[in-house]
């Protein structure tokens, strides 16, 4: 007989993944019949118009076919050859062999000086050390891989933002463990306060879970909010006093569009704190920043403060995949090892990426402002990642589900809805994108605010 549904884990049944649901279904199914969408769902850059930037294009064009090296010469930039041949002699066997499994050596040596460089600061040094980098198929399966040591039991529970990145929520089901969530306070600019995190524990502890880790996402996915370095302070504070581990979302780290505020890493804060007792996992991608290299797959896992019986357990768990796939390793390299001033790629380079971040930033305050004119909408401003997750005022008896549905169908507007993200009791919101290009990003506060002023 058949695989039939009740056959599957109920964990599988469980599990929902919301920027890619029904919704999204829906949008591909009208796209087929003719109906032109702007995809608003997902952070995907390239696939919105976002160009790659040059330099990294022309360095795995080099390393994926080394026979046009030689051809090469005059023809791409002379620095844009030499790392595609030092990238060639370092990895021995180019991008069609295994790597170990933690990931090629200099890439990973570059990622502890990247880290050390971005974090080290006046009498500072933030230390960074490549047998604790572990290279991944972004960074998602980093998280998973932390998520999947920590759960043991089915009460063990993980702390997570409210709104979340449906990651979290997905792969603490399909493992098997707890979600705890902790509202983000949303009049405050999606603020964190230590009463939210103490009292959503102190619920969770009467239950029965067991709290492993807090989740933070900084900036914020969906909320767009940045942390202070005295939030990241008190967080740090927060999981010694109650024996968690730390896993540190950091993808958006580029993604910064207000001059008041400024990415500060949990590596940097524990460092200045001396604290050597909270085990902390950090994330990073070549998909988001400026990059937006999604397809390639790219990312990393620093670990702080582990153990070294337990670093050999994450070791042994990263082998079972054998390794992450070369070309996303390469393209985290050049992430963190970007052209230099004085190289031939340099101005081209910084021109590209400051152009992408400029029309971000741009797109940002178009969308919160004209979300904000729209009756019923109220959006806080987006001071970094990718995203907006305003709220909505809502006929009664009627969810953000069939909001963004009906929105879709009307006005070809992709949207993910705010329960997918989780949000509190009684507020409804949805979470768009950034991403379309600028002229989309204004044709589509039209659409909602048409929508919003007939649908009931």
């Amino acid at each position: 007989m058949a695989l039939k549904l009740s056959d599957l884990g109920q964990a599988v049944l469980d599990t929902e993944y919301a920027v890619r649901g029904p919704i999204v279904a829906r949008a591909n199914e009208l796209e087929k019949a003719g109906k032109r969408i702007i995809y608003c769902n997902i952070g995907n850059p390239q696939a919105l118009g976002q160009k790659p930037i040059t330099y990294v294009r022309q360095v795995l064009a080099l390393v994926e076919y080394p026979e046009l090296l030689d051809k090469a010469e005059g023809i791409f930039p002379p620095d844009t050859v030499e790392i595609a041949r030092t990238i060639l002699k370092e990895s021995k066997f180019g991008v069609g062999a295994y790597s170990d499994s933690k990931g090629l050596l200099f890439v990973r040596k570059a990622i502890a000086n990247f880290i050390q460089n971005r974090d080290s600061y006046g009498g500072v040094t933030v230390e960074a050390d490549a047998e604790h980098i572990y290279l991944t198929d972004g960074a998602s399966k980093g998280v998973q891989t932390a998520l999947m040591m920590l759960l043991n039991t089915p009460n063990d529970g993980i702390m997570i933002p409210v709104p979340q990145y449906p990651l979290y929520s997905a792969t603490i089901t399909l493992y098997g463990g707890k979600q705890i969530g902790y509202f983000l306070d949303e009049k405050s600019g999606w603020a964190l306060s230590q009463s939210m995190l103490e009292s959503s524990l102190a619920e969770a502890r009467a239950k029965g879970v067991q709290a492993k880790a807090i989740c933070i996402i900084n900036p914020g996915n969906p909320t767009g909010a940045v942390l202070t370095r005295d939030n990241i302070a008190m967080v740090i504070d927060f999981a010694k006093r109650h024996n968690l581990t730390i896993l540190a979302d950091e993808v958006y780290q580029e993604n910064i569009y207000r001059p008041e505020d400024k990415f500060v890493s949990f590596a940097r804060v524990m460092t200045e704190l001396g604290e050597k007792e909270v085990s902390l996992f950090s994330f990073h991608s070549c998909s988001k920043g400026f990059l937006g290299e999604c397809g390639q797959r790219g990312g990393y896992m620093e670990v702080r403060n582990v153990p070294a019986e337990v670093v050999a357990q994450i070791t042994k768990l990263m082998s079972v995949s054998l390794c992450s796939n070369l070309v996303g390793q390469l393209v985290t390299y050049l992430m963190v090892k970007p052209p230099k001033p004085g190289d031939p790629s340099y101005e081209a380079y910084e021109a590209e990426k400051q152009g992408i971040l400029s029309e971000l930033k741009k797109r940002a305050v178009l969308l919160s402002e004209g979300l904000n004119k729209i009756p019923g909408i109220s959006c806080q401003p987006i001071a970094g990642a990718m995203y907006a997750f305003p709220s909505i005022t809502l006929p009664e008896g009627r969810t953000d589900e069939e909001y963004c549905m009906a929105l879709l169908e009307s006005e070809g507007i992709c949207l993910v809805s705010g329960s997918g993200f989780g949000q509190m009791a009684g507020t409804a919101h949805f979470r768009t994108t950034i991403l379309p290009p600028t002229d989309q990003i204004e044709e589509v506060v039209r659409r909602i605010a048409h929508f919003q002023s007939m649908w009931r």
